[in-house]
């Protein structure tokens, strides 16, 4: 057998033994992507993202100086953010940048504690970045969307057994992947029925359109990139 030939079925070979020992990991993968993928769960499960999203630009905007004055999700599965400051500058285009590039950034964080063991620390990390979400709520169904949320990690985090936990977070951190990237692709949709109809786009790449002269459809680019970089990181950090 040629080197070449024999060397790539050695690592196609270790490659599947590795995968073969990680059958939770695997199958906590596979609901996650079924959730994404199915239409009807994926509208049910779709406000996780936005949460999120919603904190991702949350958190920059007060690490930028500017002033949070509240966050507002809605039953659509859409959500807005508010804040105060300036109209321009870096710390404008940080915050717009944050909210699509925070669910799969949070998924590769939380498959990192995963692969380490840390279950039960990434579900009470995730409590508190939900209280912290909580009380900038400023409408009734986010209000709810985020305590139910919370209470199913409190659940998890606190009566479930060890396996079960580990189950749980992992599927969780996949379904912030895979949840981000369709985010992204939904993102890329709306856009171009949006110019179809000759109508100005005010979703967060046409936001950073206008704020940097960068065209929206190249800020769209980097947030599917990011997803898919993040995901491809946590697929290998969780599995090989």
């Amino acid at each position: 057998m040629p080197p070449l030939i024999e060397n790539l079925s050695a690592a196609f070979t270790g490659a599947f033994d590795q995968l073969s020992a990680r059958p939770a990991e695997l199958a906590a993968a596979a609901i996650a992507l079924a959730v994404v993928l199915v239409p009807l769960s994926w509208r049910m499960t779709r406000t996780v993202v936005t949460i999120a999203h919603e904190g991702g630009h949350a958190l920059v905007a007060v690490l930028v100086g500017r002033g949070l004055t509240g966050i507002r999700l809605h039953a659509d599965t859409s959500g807005v953010t508010h804040s105060t400051g300036a109209g321009r500058g870096p710390g404008v285009v940080l915050m717009f940048l944050a909210g699509y590039v925070a669910p799969p950034l949070l998924g590769l964080g939380g498959a990192a504690l995963v692969a380490t063991g840390n279950t039960r620390a990434l579900l009470w990390v995730a409590l508190a970045l939900l209280v912290a979400t909580l009380i900038q709520i400023r409408n009734a169904f986010g209000a709810l969307a985020v305590l139910v949320t919370g209470g199913v990690l409190g659940l998890a985090a606190v009566w479930a057994p060890p396996d079960v936990r580990a189950g749980f977070a992992a599927a969780l951190c996949w379904f912030l992947l895979f949840g981000g990237v369709r985010a992204v692709r939904e993102l890329q949709r709306s856009r171009r029925r949006t110019r179809r109809h000759g109508r100005r786009g005010s979703s967060d790449a046409d936001q950073l359109a206008g704020l940097t002269g960068i065209p929206g459809g190249m800020w769209a680019a980097l947030f599917w990139f990011v997803g898919t970089a993040a995901t491809v990181t946590a697929a290998w950090v969780l599995l090989f």
